[in-house]
């Protein structure tokens, strides 16, 4: 069987390890340890039951050996809940939790800090420490949600990513394509300006040429027109 660690040291209090021979034999030590301890069903469950629920005990292997932790039973002191706040700074020090943001650090030392708090609170009153149990497991369901927001949102914006880096190459082909047949359309516009100027130069040059014919024409009209008339007059007097 693979060996199993013994546990971080936690700030919940808990009693002395409990060493048990085998795995069996420390399941079957647990629940004839609950049920000695189980009240009648008329009755409210003593303290221990309560703590045992709310705190399972820890189990463990270490050389051969297994081992059984439950938490303690012993009311806290006025003394013992200042000694907490001290011992929560201390680790939240030495372990280098960040102070603001997220740290898992700082949240499993806190979350064991409102253990031991819960596991004072139901030594003095069961159904205050019941109370705070459900306060602690809906905190956690909703710190799991948030985190599975987070990574729903972190593989969704990473399928977007590789998407987008999937499509980029044929975006970028594509704007190739367009640089080219803008190119191609480009010179097509400069070639047909040209013809354009070269037709204009052209229809240019004709009508001065066929101006200037009218204008001949014109003053040779003119030009004739005059010597008839001169002609006219002078053949009037032999006429009469």
């Amino acid at each position: 069987m693979q060996e199993v660690q013994p546990p971080r040291e936690s700030l919940v209090k808990y009693e002395n390890p409990i060493e048990v021979s085998n795995v069996n034999e420390a399941t079957r030590g647990l629940q004839g340890k609950k049920k000695a301890q189980l009240s009648p069903l008329e009755s409210k469950p003593n303290t221990e039951d309560i703590l045992n629920a709310i705190l399972p005990p820890i189990e463990w292997d270490h050389e051969g050996k297994h081992y059984i932790q439950y938490v303690s039973h012993v009311a806290a002191t006025r003394e013992d809940v200042g000694n907490l706040q001290k011992l929560l700074d201390e680790r939240l020090l030495a372990r280098q939790a960040r102070e603001t943001g997220i740290c898992p650090i700082r949240e499993e030392l806190l979350s064991q800090c409102f253990d031991e708090i819960i596991r004072q609170v139901t030594i003095d009153c069961s159904e205050r420490g019941l109370l705070l149990m459900r306060v602690r497991d809906e905190l956690k369901m909703t710190i799991a949600a948030y985190q599975t927001l987070y990574n729903s949102s972190v593989t969704f914006g990473m399928r977007k990513q590789l998407q987008a880096e999937m499509g980029k190459s044929e975006l970028e082909e594509k704007i190739v394509q367009l640089e080219q047949r803008k190119q191609k359309l480009e010179e097509k516009r400069i070639d047909l300006l040209n013809k354009k100027d070269s037709l204009d130069k052209k229809i240019k040059e004709r009508n001065q040429i066929e101006e200037q014919k009218r204008k001949q024409e014109i003053e040779f009209l003119k030009y004739q027109g005059q010597h008839l008339e001169a002609f006219l007059k002078s053949v009037q007097p032999e006429l009469k």
